[in-house]
């Protein structure tokens, strides 16, 4: 078994990375906790089990695919790690693609999986809009009370947030965490972002996730509205992310990073820092769902 494993074994170390980061959003949008309790109106979950399976859902995706490329998820992570010059450019697109179709098959794999219940809840009517509405399912759509500038907003906000925090859990400086720690607290940082601020539009914070299953949606029934909804709203959750992340990854830089060779530091603080010196990355920690 193991020769075979090993004749499987593919020798391109990016097309290893590039399959691991589809395999990771596979598993980060196969979670089906919303499916659950829409189709069930209510009688078998809630909004906290839905951000409780969105959270879990990135950590499992986090802790099968570090070992290979690292985990990034998201290409707004891999976007900020190649501004900080911690990877090549050729990797951010071809790890957004492979993050596209992953959502993509995550979101088809949800659909087949609750494909009858999708078709009681709904009638039969494949919707956007209304009591029966599924297409919320697999991407975002608006609140009612959400313009498209209250939207853009939400998500750069939102998604600022989120790589600042991240960058804290990979900066070494900011003290060493036990091993499979950090998949755990990135969980925790989406479970309190779904929590506090998710009522908007479902705070989708990587472009891949929301795109990928919303290119589902249209070819498997629910048509062009996917598009058309919430006033166009479909272009907010792919550009804004990218703004946010670009203006986190700043605030992080400016305010914290920059200034830690100023902090002073204790005699244990002061041997890490020796040792910082030769190292470039974190192994395992270049991860966001």
């Amino acid at each position: 078994m193991e020769r075979l494993l090993q004749s499987c074994r593919i020798q391109s170390q990016l097309v290893r990375e590039c399959l691991a980061e589809f395999l990771g959003l596979y598993i980060l949008i196969g979670s089906g906790a919303a499916a659950q309790v829409i189709t069930s109106q209510g009688t078998h979950g809630s909004y906290l089990t839905m951000q409780l399976g969105s959270a879990l859902g990135t950590v499992f995706g986090i802790f099968v695919t570090r070992g290979v490329s690292g985990a990034q998820l998201n290409v707004v992570w891999s976007m900020s790690l190649w501004l900080l010059g911690r990877q090549p450019w050729r990797k951010v697109p071809l790890y957004a693609l492979s993050h596209l179709l992953g959502a993509f098959l995550g979101a088809a794999t949800v659909y087949l999986q609750y494909y009858d219940a999708i078709q009681v809840f709904s009638g039969g009517h494949l919707s956007v809009a209304g009591p029966n509405a599924t297409a919320g399912i697999f991407c975002s759509y608006p609140a009612d009370h959400l313009s498209v500038w209250g939207g853009i907003v939400d998500q750069v906000v939102a998604t600022a947030l989120l790589l600042i925090c991240c960058l804290a859990v990979e900066d070494r400086r900011q003290g060493l965490l036990p091993d499979g720690l950090a998949p755990v607290l990135v969980g925790a940082l989406i479970l309190t972002i779904g929590l506090s601020m998710g009522s908007n539009c479902g705070f989708p914070l990587n472009p891949a996730r929301d795109l990928g299953p919303r290119l589902f949606t249209f070819i498997a029934g629910w048509g062009e509205e996917v598009f058309k909804a919430g006033g166009g709203w479909w272009w907010v959750p792919i550009v804004a992310p990218f703004v946010g992340g670009l203006l986190g990854t700043l605030i992080y830089e400016l305010l914290i990073e920059v200034h830690h060779q100023l902090t002073p530091q204790s005699p244990g603080q002061e041997s890490e820092a020796v040792e910082l010196q030769d190292l470039c990355v974190w192994p395992g920690l270049h991860q966001i769902f």
